[in-house]
């Protein structure tokens, strides 16, 4: 969610401050296009986490930087240096870049929530499968 702007007046009627984090992986998969599955193939995928919130603390924070990398941590570990199909939940769910954010996303939601100030939370989880292709799943907030 963007902040809206409206015409004349003060500009924002909603503030949002959103910080992003970045991380890499390195996994194999086999998606299945059109009923037929690929053959087993490598990315180098790349992960832009972003969490927002309306308001920063006083010491100018949204939030601590580290607090989320140490939860998205052990998120990506479980899938660095694999083959997607063999991990759950991608045994059983097409390993697509947009399946590979949701998971991501919705596994980050749950282990960083405790650690976040109120009304700060993920915004997006985006997912370069290789140069000028991305996928991004929106959780709202």
């Amino acid at each position: 969610m963007r902040p809206t702007v409206e015409k004349g007046g003060s500009g924002l009627s909603s503030s949002v401050f959103e910080l992003s984090i970045e991380t890499e992986f390195c996994a194999a998969h086999a998606i299945v296009l059109v009923g037929v599955r690929e053959a087993v193939h490598g990315h180098n995928f790349r992960v832009t986490v972003t969490v927002g919130g309306p308001e920063l603390d006083g010491e100018g924070l949204l939030c601590d930087f580290h607090a989320v990398q140490a939860a998205l941590h052990p998120i990506i570990s479980r899938l660095n240096n694999t083959n997607l199909n063999e991990v759950s939940p991608f045994d059983r769910v097409n390993p697509t870049a947009e399946n590979i954010a949701r998971h991501i996303g919705d596994a980050l939601k749950v282990a960083v929530g405790p650690v976040l100030p109120r009304g700060v939370g993920v915004r997006s989880v985006r997912v370069t499968e290789s140069p000028g292709c991305a996928a991004t799943y929106w959780l709202g907030r």
